[in-house]
């Protein structure tokens, strides 16, 4: 089933140039980019994305971690899009992430893997309305 799936380079990935090169694996792989937009994360949208994290120990670094730069939102479709995407982004904590995925190859640490991926259609569809709303 075609589905359209959220990604977002983040300020550690832009900031290292990463962007293009990380972008270029999707689309060799055969995604459409359906929309895309460079933005610096307000404490509200990051608020909103990160919902479920809010009241985790670990949020407040994370969102210090994502409002430091701007990032890379894109919104990618293809058959599968979700799974394939989680596929080659690669484990979260990019220490364990296998050779050949996103942060396998541009990231070493949990807290700055480079890339964040929507981790279901339905996460997929309430992110790409956070910062797509031309999109929904």
């Amino acid at each position: 089933m075609v589905e359209q799936t959220l990604i977002f380079l983040k300020p550690d990935a832009v900031r290292n140039r990463l962007t293009g090169r990380i972008i270029s694996r999707f689309e060799d792989r055969g995604f459409k980019i359906r929309g895309m937009r460079m933005l610096t994360l307000t404490s509200e949208l990051s608020d909103k994305h990160y919902a479920e994290h809010i009241d985790k120990p670990f949020y407040p670094g994370l969102k210090d971690y994502v409002m430091s730069g701007p990032i890379v939102a894109v919104v990618l479709e293809a058959e599968n899009a979700v799974s394939v995407v989680r596929r080659m982004v690669g484990d979260t904590d990019a220490g364990l992430a296998q050779p050949g995925t996103i942060r396998g190859d541009f990231a070493l640490l949990k807290s700055e893997n480079g890339i964040h991926a929507s981790d279901s259609p339905e996460s997929a569809q309430r992110e790409i309305a956070n910062f797509f709303e031309s999109l929904v």
